[in-house]
């Protein structure tokens, strides 16, 4: 099945390209900004971080590029495409200078820098497909402490669960307001691949992870797949449901999402994201509060 069929997109991207003032934090590595298919305008960069692609041919710029391509890339090109009209802010924090073919990584002082100041910069939703390096307890207790202050600011955060096939998860991964994603086949069911564990059972969801077609840095697209992949299509739903209801709060946005999902919450793996629900729900609501 097609990717966004899959999670139920396209009626909700038929309503709505996304709005400017949605501003999407890319927590990635960093991004060929010149690319013809990426939406023109709806792209901003963090003065003094590295943002735009040095070296095309890195991993970072690569992982950088596809993410992007698929939550920012112009609507008549290959790459899913979800909310164009959206700000992404792009923060790199992946280095271009590693092993071709090894997967970019951060550290958590990188990533606790990185979700500062996105939220400080206007983001309403992080996107973090990063890898994490272990790293020592007072770095993972900043990290924590980013986190939180993520919630002072009713920034929700999507974060890929990781691709190590393990049941087990991350200082990101098990904190109560993040959203971790798993990869999902395009035969609806969970990748082995996939970290699962009680906090992406709990309240995690599934998205695409296989065979996913985005951009690459030198223009032919490329197919691609993982958590880092599924992650920005739950990114990508929240910035179009708050773009259709600009005046929702975050824990409105986060319940209709996990509220909409089926299937039972006692496993270590959660159900796929379903778009249209969740815009269903938050549209109950709306007029539940209507009626005298």
């Amino acid at each position: 099945m097609d990717p966004l069929e899959l999670v139920g997109l396209p009626g909700l991207m038929a309503l709505t390209h996304g709005r400017s003032d949605v501003v999407v934090g890319l927590v990635d590595g960093p991004v060929a900004l010149h690319h013809p298919d990426l939406a023109p305008g709806s792209i901003r960069t963090l003065a003094g971080t590295p943002s735009a692609c040095c070296n095309q041919r890195s991993e970072a710029c690569r992982h950088g590029t596809f993410v992007a391509g698929i939550l920012a890339a112009r609507r008549s090109s290959r790459a899913p495409s979800i909310a164009p009209g959206c700000t992404l802010l792009v923060r790199s924090v992946f280095s271009e200078t590693g092993p071709v073919g090894e997967l970019p990584s951060a550290t958590p002082e990188q990533l606790a820098e990185a979700i500062v100041d996105c939220v400080d910069a206007g983001a309403r939703i992080l996107n973090l497909s990063a890898a994490l390096t272990v790293g020592p307890i007072g770095a993972q207790r900043e990290l924590g402490e980013a986190l939180g202050y993520t919630i002072q600011r009713e920034v929700l955060v999507v974060v890929a669960a990781g691709n190590q096939g393990i049941i087990g998860g991350s200082v990101i991964t098990r904190h109560p307001w993040a959203i971790p994603v798993i990869a999902y086949a395009r035969a609806g069911w969970p990748l082995a691949q996939s970290n699962l564990g009680r906090s992406m059972g709990s309240r995690g969801i599934g998205a695409p992870g296989e065979g996913v077609v985005s951009l690459a840095p030198e223009g032919e697209p490329v197919t691609s797949g993982g958590t880092s992949v599924a992650a920005p299509f739950v990114t990508g739903a929240i910035a179009l449901l708050w773009s259709a209801f600009p005046g929702a709060a975050a824990v409105e946005i986060k319940y209709a999402l996990l509220s909409s999902l089926k299937g039972r919450r006692r496993t270590v793996a959660p159900p796929l994201l379903d778009a249209w629900r969740a815009y269903e729900v938050m549209s109950e609501g709306r007029t539940r509060r209507a009626v005298p």
